[in-house]
C-alpha cells in the first residue's frame, strides 16, 4: 500500500488481506512510472498518436501503448494475478508461467482521457480487481465478466499539478498524493465523502441534441438558474477525462453525465462498463454518492456485463438528485 502521511503503512487501519495489499502496491508502482512519462511529454518523444486502433476502434495514442506495457510488466510479477484485462487489448492478459499466478483479476484503462494527452490536460488511468474463488486452466471473458458488486477494489490515478491515487477496498475512499522527494504515495485524503449539496454538474454539452428528453429537461432546469424549479445557479463542467470529472465529483460534489444518445445508442453508451463505469461507481457509492446509468434508476454495479467491450451511459452523482431521478 502508499505510505500514510507519517506513520509508514495504513494497512493496518483498513485490514486490507495481504495478496491484494501486495497488487495494490504493484499497481502503485505502475501509476509512478506512467506518471514520470506522462511528466516528460515530448521530451521523451511519448506524444501524438500511432497508426493503430484499440478494441473499441479508438486510435491509439502512444502514451495509451507505453502505459498499458507498464502495467503489465509492472503487475505481472506480483505473484497473487491469475489475468488482466485492458481497454488497450482484444484478448486476456494471462500471466507467463515464469511468475507465480493468485486468485485477482486486474481489469484496467491504462490512460483514461488520452486525448488531452497532447494539450497537457488531465488524464488517468482507472483499475479495478475481481477474485476468483476458484482459478480455471485457461480464464476466458466468461471468467471475468462480472457486475460491478462483485468487485473487491477499484480505484483510479489522476495525472494532473500532482499525482494522486484514490482508491477503495470496501470500506471507504482513501486518497494518496505523490511525494516526488521520496518516490512514494502518502496518505493525504481520509474517508473521503462526497458533499451533499452542490451546484455544479458536468456534461458535453454539444451533444445536447441528441440526449434523451430526460436528459434534457435536467440540464434545462439547472441553466434556469435562481428563476428556475432549482432555485439557485448551477456551473457546468466538462474536461473530457472520466477520471477529472470524477475527482471533482468526489472532492465538491454535483453530477457526471455522460448519457447513451440517440447517435451513441445501437453501441449502448460511450463509457466501458468493465473499466470505467464500474470502478468508478465502487469508487462514488463508496463516498456516498449515487451512481446509476444516466436518466434511469437501474445502478450500474447491479449491470451485468455480456462482453469486454460493453458500454453504458454513467451519471455518477454527489446525491440522489430528486430533479434529475423523476425525469429518469
Amino acid at each position: 500500500m502508499p505510505e500514510g502521511p507519517a506513520s509508514g503503512s495504513c494497512t493496518s487501519s483498513w485490514k486490507v488481506p495481504r495478496d491484494l495489499t501486495t497488487l495494490l502496491h504493484s499497481i502503485a508502482t505502475a501509476c509512478k512510472a506512467i506518471s514520470n512519462n506522462l511528466k516528460n511529454g515530448a521530451l521523451a518523444d511519448v506524444l501524438g498518436s500511432l497508426d493503430s486502433e484499440n478494441v473499441q476502434g479508438e486510435t491509439q495514442k502512444k502514451l495509451d501503448v507505453i502505459a498499458n506495457d507498464i502495467f503489465l510488466h509492472r503487475c505481472e510479477c506480483s505473484g497473487v494475478l491469475a489475468a488482466m484485462v485492458s481497454e488497450e487489448m482484444d484478448e486476456i492478459y494471462e500471466i507467463p508461467e515464469r511468475f507465480p499466478k493468485g486468485h485477482y483479476v486486474l481489469l484496467f484503462d491504462p490512460l483514461d482521457g488520452s486525448s488531452n494527452i497532447d494539450v497537457n490536460v488531465s488524464v488517468g488511468t482507472i483499475f479495478s480487481i475481481l477474485r476468483l474463488d476458484e482459478v480455471p486452466d485457461e480464464i476466458t471473458y466468461e471468467t471475468v465478466l462480472r457486475p460491478g458488486c462483485e468487485q473487491v477494489a477499484a480505484g483510479y490515478a489522476l495525472y494532473g499539478p500532482s499525482t494522486m491515487l484514490v482508491l477503495t477496498t470496501g470500506n471507504g475512499v482513501d486518497g494518496f498524493t505523490f511525494d516526488g522527494s521520496i518516490g512514494e504515495f502518502r496518505h493525504t485524503n481520509t474517508n473521503i465523502r462526497v458533499p451533499e449539496d452542490t451546484s455544479e454538474f458536468a456534461i458535453n454539452a454539444a451533444r445536447m441534441r441528441f440526449w434523451p428528453s430526460a436528459i434534457q429537461s435536467y440540464v434545462e432546469t439547472c441553466m434556469a438558474g435562481r428563476e428556475g424549479p432549482r432555485g439557485r445557479d448551477f456551473n457546468m463542467r466538462w474536461v473530457a477525462s472520466m477520471v477529472a470529472e470524477v475527482h471533482r465529483v468526489l472532492l465538491r460534489g454535483g453530477i457526471f453525465m455522460y448519457p447513451v444518445d440517440s447517435q451513441n445508442s445501437s453501441a449502448g453508451g460511450k463509457l466501458r462498463l468493465l473499466y470505467e463505469a464500474s470502478p468508478m461507481a465502487m469508487l462514488i457509492e463508496q463516498a456516498g454518492g449515487a451512481a446509476d446509468r444516466a436518466g434511469r434508476r437501474r445502478g450500474i454495479r447491479r449491470s451485468q456485463p455480456h462482453s469486454g467491450s460493453e458500454t453504458t451511459g454513467p451519471a455518477p452523482a454527489g446525491r440522489d438528485d430528486p430533479g434529475f431521478k423523476k425525469r429518469g
